[in-house]
C-alpha cells in the first residue's frame, strides 16, 4: 500500500517547464565547468611543480595565449552568423533603385541613394586603379581580405600614440555596403564583422569584381556616389577619361572627403593628391622624374553639380512615394538596393492635358479675382480674358484688404513670426504693429492668401485606375495636395447622393415635391430652413428637376424623407471612406468636407452602374528580374447600390449637363459626348466643384482659396459651374480633340447624338446667402478714389455645338398660382 501511495505522488508530480530544464542544464554546465577548470588548474600546478623559475613564466605565456586565441576564435564563431551572409552579399552586389514608372513606361521618378552609375572596372582609367591600390592597400592582390601584416602596423603605430587605418579595400567594401549591419564605430566588435564580412567578400568575388564594386559604392560628396558620377561631378568627364592628376585627387578625397574636398579646400587636396601621387611613385607607378613633374601641377577642376536625376515628383508621384515607403516597410523592401519596378496608371499624355487645363483656367480665374477684389463694384462681366486685360492695370486685392482689416489681423496672428514675438515677451498690440509695419512680410502673407488654388483628379470608372493627377497650380510653389489631402464642403457636387438613395428606397425620380421653403427640426432641436439664393417658385417640381436644377428646398425634403443614416450609407458605399460625414439636416447641402479623391470616386461608382472599386495608382510592383510581386489590379468590385438605381441617377445627371446647371461646360467648350455631371458652390463662394462623367473617364476639380475666409467675390464667377467647370471643360475638350477619350462612347442608356444649338446661359448654381462685405472700421468704400470704376458687363457669343439627344429637360414653368396636390414630406 505504501508503495502504491509513492507511485500515486510521483504521478501527480508536475512535468518540469522548459525554464527549469535550462536552469538545470545551465547549472550542469557551470558545474561541469568549474570541475574542468579545477582539473586543469590541477595539472598545470603539476606540470608547473619542480620547474625552474623561466620555465614556469615561458609555460604561463604560452597557456595565457592560447586561451586568448581560444577565446577569440569563439568570438568569431558567435559573430559569423551576425554578419552578412551570401545572399547578401549577392543583393548588395546587384543593388539598384525602385523606379516609378506611369501607365507606359515612362520613368516619373527613383528611389536612388544619390546620383549613382554602374560602370565595368574597364570602364575606369587605369591610374585610378593604380592610385587606390598604391595609396589604400599595396598587397591588394596578395591577401584574402584581411592584411595581417597592415594590421600589425596599425597596432603598433596606436601603441606608440600615431594611429592609422588597417583597413583593406576589401575591408572598406564591406562597410559601404552594409553600413547599418556593421556600422562605422570605432570599437573592436565593429572590427571584427568588418574582417568576417571581408574574408566572406574574398571567397565570394574575384579581385576585379571587389575593385569594381568598391569604385562603384564610394561616396564622393555633392550627392555623387562611385567614380562614375564623381568624374562628372568634379571633371565633367566620365571616368574612363580621367587622367593620372585627376585619378589622385578624386582617390585622395577617400581619406576624407570633406577635409580633402578639391572645392571647399584646394590647398589640402592639393597636398593630399601629391601624397597620392608619392605612393604611387613608391609601388612604380612612374619614376622619380615624372613624379616631381606632375607634383608641380595645379589643381584643375571643372565642377558642377549634377542635376537629380531621380525625376521632378508632382503631387502624384509624391503620393506613390509616400505610399510605397508604408509598403516596403510591411513587406521589408529596400526601396534603393532591391532594383523594383513600379508600375502606377498615371496616362502621361491625359496628365498633360489635366496640366494644361489647370494652368490655363486658374490662370484666368486668379485674374478674376485679382481685379474683383481690386475695385469697390464688381466688373460684371462673363468673358474671362476681359478681366486677364484688365488685370495689369489693378492692384491685385487691395480693396479686400482695405474692407477685410480683421481677417488680416487674424492672419497675422496665425503666423509663426507673431507666435514666436509673444512667446518671447513682446506685447500683443505691438507684435501686431510691429509685423504690419514690415512691408516685405505683409506682401508675402497677402500673396499667399490671395492666391487660388484647385485640384484635378481623373479616373477610370471601369478599373478604378487613377489616369491623372493635379494637387495644386504649382507644385514647387505648394505641395499642400488637394486631391487627397484637403478636406473641403462638396456643396451641391454631395445632392447625387442624397438622390441616389432616394431612389435606392424606391422613391421614383418623377415624384413631386414643391418649391417652398420649409423648417427642419434637428436631432439636437434646432431649426433648419434651407433657402434658394434664386427664390423659390411655390410650384410643384420632380425629384429629377431637384437635382438638375440643384434646388436646395428639393433637396432638403427628399433628404427628409430617406433619413439620414441611408444617406451616409450610402456615400460611404459609393466612396466616401476616409472622410467623417457628420449626421446633420445640412449634410444634404454638402455640408461635411471631404476630399476631391473621395467625390470623383464616388462618381466613378455611379458611372460604372452602381460598382465601386477602390482608386488604384499602381497597377503592380515587379523584382529585377520583371516578376510580379504584388498585383493592386483585377480586384473583384463592391455592388455600391443597384444597377437600376444608377442607371437612374446617371440619366438625371445628364440632364444636369443637357439643360441644368452644368450646360455651360457644353457651350464654352464643345462638349458634344455623353456625358453627365454636376456642379457645386459652397457658401459665399468658398468651394467651387464640377465632376462629370464619361464613358471612359471620370473628372472632377476643385477651385478656392487655402484659407476659407478667402473667396471669389462675384456670384457668377464663384460658382462651381463657372470656376471648376472650365478646368474640367478644357481637360476634356483636349482629350476628345486628340481621341485619347472617344466621342463615341456612350454611359449606360445613351443614345447617339443629334445636332442641337446652344444659345443661351447655363441657371445659376442654388447656394446660401452671401455674407455681406464688412469694411474695416474707419474706411469708406467711396473715399476709395484711387480704384478703377465699374466696367460694363460684356456678355459671350453663342457656340454652335453638337449634342447627344437627351430627355429634353424644360426650364420650371412659371407659377400659375393653382398648384396640383402633391405629396409634401
Amino acid at each position: 500500500m505504501d508503495q502504491q501511495q509513492n507511485d500515486d505522488n510521483t504521478d501527480s508530480t508536475p512535468a518540469p517547464t522548459f525554464q527549469q530544464r535550462l536552469q538545470r542544464l545551465a547549472r550542469r554546465g557551470f558545474s561541469g565547468a568549474r570541475t574542468g577548470a579545477g582539473a586543469l588548474k590541477t595539472g598545470a600546478q603539476q606540470r608547473l611543480h619542480g620547474q625552474p623559475m623561466p620555465v614556469k613564466l615561458a609555460l604561463i605565456a604560452l597557456w595565457t595565449m592560447a586561451a586568448g586565441l581560444m577565446a577569440i576564435l569563439a568570438w568569431l564563431l558567435v559573430l559569423i552568423p551576425l554578419t552578412p551572409g551570401i545572399d547578401d552579399l549577392e543583393q548588395a552586389s546587384q543593388a539598384r533603385p525602385t523606379v516609378i514608372l506611369d501607365a507606359g513606361g515612362k520613368s516619373l521618378g527613383t528611389f536612388e541613394q544619390g546620383l549613382q552609375e554602374r560602370v565595368k572596372l574597364s570602364q575606369v582609367s587605369p591610374h585610378v586603379v593604380k592610385a587606390l591600390i598604391s595609396t589604400e592597400d599595396h598587397r591588394f592582390y596578395d591577401h584574402h581580405g584581411i592584411d595581417f601584416r597592415r594590421v600589425g602596423g596599425a597596432l603598433w603605430s596606436s601603441v606608440k600614440g600615431t594611429p592609422q587605418g588597417g583597413s583593406t579595400i576589401t575591408q572598406q567594401l564591406a562597410r559601404n555596403m552594409f553600413p547599418q549591419e556593421i556600422g562605422r564605430a570605432r570599437s573592436i566588435n565593429r572590427k571584427m564583422k568588418e574582417l568576417i564580412t571581408a574574408i566572406k567578400i574574398e571567397n565570394t568575388y574575384s579581385k576585379t569584381q571587389i575593385l569594381e564594386a568598391y569604385l562603384n559604392t564610394v561616396p564622393f560628396l555633392y550627392n555623387a556616389y562611385g567614380i562614375e558620377m564623381a568624374a562628372r561631378t568634379y571633371f565633367n568627364k566620365p571616368a574612363s577619361k580621367l587622367d593620372v592628376l585627376e585619378s589622385a585627387t578624386l582617390v585622395g578625397m577617400l581619406k576624407g572627403t570633406h577635409y580633402y574636398n578639391p572645392v571647399a579646400n584646394p590647398v589640402r587636396s592639393l597636398a593630399r593628391r601629391n601624397v597620392v601621387l608619392g605612393q604611387m611613385r613608391k609601388h612604380g607607378a612612374f619614376d622619380e622624374r615624372r613624379y616631381a613633374a606632375l607634383i608641380k601641377r595645379p589643381l584643375r577642376l571643372r565642377f558642377a553639380r549634377l542635376p537629380d536625376r531621380s525625376g521632378k515628383d508632382n503631387h502624384f508621384s509624391a503620393y506613390v512615394r509616400k505610399w510605397l515607403l508604408d509598403w516596403a516597410d510591411e513587406n521589408d523592401v529596400n526601396l534603393q538596393l532591391d532594383g523594383l519596378v513600379v508600375r502606377t496608371t498615371l496616362d502621361t499624355a491625359l496628365q498633360a492635358d489635366a496640366e494644361r487645363a489647370v494652368k490655363r483656367q486658374a490662370d484666368m480665374l486668379q485674374a478674376i479675382a485679382d481685379v474683383e477684389w481690386a475695385n469697390p463694384n464688381v466688373p460684371r462681366s462673363t468673358s474671362g480674358s476681359m478681366y486677364t486685360s484688365m488685370r495689369r492695370n489693378v492692384d491685385p486685392f487691395s480693396y479686400y484688404w482695405i474692407t477685410h482689416g480683421r481677417e488680416l489681423d487674424a492672419f497675422v496672428r496665425e503666423t509663426g513670426a507673431y507666435r514666436n514675438a509673444v512667446e518671447g515677451g513682446e506685447a500683443p498690440a505691438d507684435a501686431l504693429k510691429r509685423i504690419k509695419a514690415d512691408r516685405s512680410f505683409m506682401a508675402d502673407l497677402k500673396s499667399a492668401k490671395s492666391r487660388l488654388e484647385a485640384g484635378f483628379v481623373a479616373i477610370d470608372p471601369a478599373t478604378g485606375e487613377v489616369k491623372a493627377w493635379v494637387g495644386s497650380r504649382d507644385f514647387e510653389r505648394d505641395q499642400f495636395d488637394h486631391v487627397a489631402q484637403a478636406a473641403r464642403q462638396p456643396g451641391s457636387t454631395f445632392k447625387p447622393i442624397v438622390y441616389g438613395a432616394a431612389l435606392e428606397r424606391g422613391i421614383p425620380q418623377d415624384q413631386m415635391y414643391r418649391d417652398v421653403v420649409q423648417s427642419f427640426r434637428g436631432a439636437n432641436g434646432s431649426v433648419w430652413k434651407p433657402t434658394d439664393m434664386s427664390g423659390n417658385t411655390g410650384r410643384a417640381m420632380s425629384m429629377r428637376e431637384g437635382l438638375i436644377y440643384s434646388k436646395n428646398t428639393i433637396t432638403a425634403q427628399v433628404s427628409q424623407e430617406v433619413g439620414l443614416q441611408p444617406i451616409i450609407d450610402l456615400a460611404q458605399r459609393l466612396g466616401i471612406r476616409q472622410s467623417k460625414l457628420e449626421a446633420v439636416p445640412a449634410l444634404a447641402l454638402g455640408t461635411s468636407p471631404v476630399t476631391l479623391l473621395e467625390m470623383v470616386s464616388s462618381y466613378a461608382t455611379i458611372a460604372a452602374q452602381g460598382e465601386y472599386r477602390k482608386p488604384i495608382f499602381v497597377r503592380r510592383i515587379e523584382d529585377r528580374d520583371g516578376n510580379v510581386i504584388a498585383d493592386f489590379g483585377g480586384s473583384a468590385p463592391e455592388r455600391a447600390m443597384s444597377q437600376q438605381s444608377a442607371l437612374t441617377l446617371i440619366d438625371m445627371l445628364r440632364g444636369v449637363v443637357t439643360r441644368g446647371t452644368g450646360a455651360g461646360v457644353r457651350s464654352r467648350f464643345g462638349i458634344y459626348g455623353d456625358v453627365a455631371g454636376k456642379t457645386g458652390t459652397t457658401q459665399n463662394n468658398t468651394d467651387g466643384w464640377f465632376i462629370m462623367m464619361h464613358p471612359n473617364l471620370v473628372a472632377g476639380a476643385w477651385v478656392g482659396f487655402n484659407d476659407n475666409r478667402v473667396a471669389i467675390r462675384s456670384t457668377y464667377w464663384g460658382q462651381g459651374g463657372h470656376n471648376a467647370a472650365l478646368l474640367v471643360g478644357d481637360f476634356f475638350r483636349g482629350a476628345l480633340d486628340s481621341k485619347r477619350l472617344d466621342a463615341a462612347a456612350l454611359l449606360p442608356g445613351g443614345k447617339r447624338p443629334e445636332p442641337r444649338r446652344y444659345e443661351e446661359e447655363a441657371p445659376e448654381e442654388e447656394i446660401f446667402e452671401e455674407a455681406p462685405i464688412e469694411l474695416a472700421p474707419g474706411s469708406r468704400a467711396d473715399q476709395l478714389d484711387f480704384l478703377q470704376q465699374p466696367v460694363p458687363i460684356q456678355q459671350e457669343e453663342a457656340i454652335e455645338v453638337s449634342e447627344p439627344p437627351q430627355q429634353q429637360e424644360q426650364a420650371p414653368p412659371a407659377s400659375s398660382g393653382q398648384l396640383p396636390p402633391v405629396p409634401i414630406p
